[in-house]
């Protein structure tokens, strides 16, 4: 389970941001993930509930998760398509030249305090 590594990473980074700030509290953080990022959200949010007790400043802050749909291109047709539903072959002409435009982030998009 490396969700509770990325919840570490994401406490630290918060509280680092909080301290730079001033902030007694942190009310919410909302993260941006990938569709094919291999996080598990259920996982994550457990992970955070555990891990923010452990630190004063986070202690009440909710965490939001919004998702990046994964879209691929394909490099013979240049049309972009929903990597999920069709993975590497392109459904507009069938090629197998493609790649990944977006899905696999992990952002920190917002931070909220009291």
């Amino acid at each position: 389970m490396h969700e509770l590594g990325v919840v570490f990473y994401v406490v630290r980074d918060v509280k680092e941001v909080a301290e730079n700030n001033n902030v007694e509290k942190v009310a919410s953080v909302v993260l941006q993930i990938g569709e094919v990022s291999g996080i598990v959200h259920d996982y994550l949010i457990d992970c955070w509930n555990w891990a923010k007790k452990k630190e004063p400043v986070m202690e009440e802050a909710e965490m939001t998760i919004e998702q990046i749909d994964a879209v691929s291109v394909c490099e013979d047709c240049g049309e972009e398509y929903p990597t999920v539903q069709y993975a590497k072959v392109c459904p507009h002409c069938g090629s197998e030249h493609t790649c990944l435009l977006r899905g696999n982030e992990f952002l920190i998009k917002e931070i909220g305090v009291y």
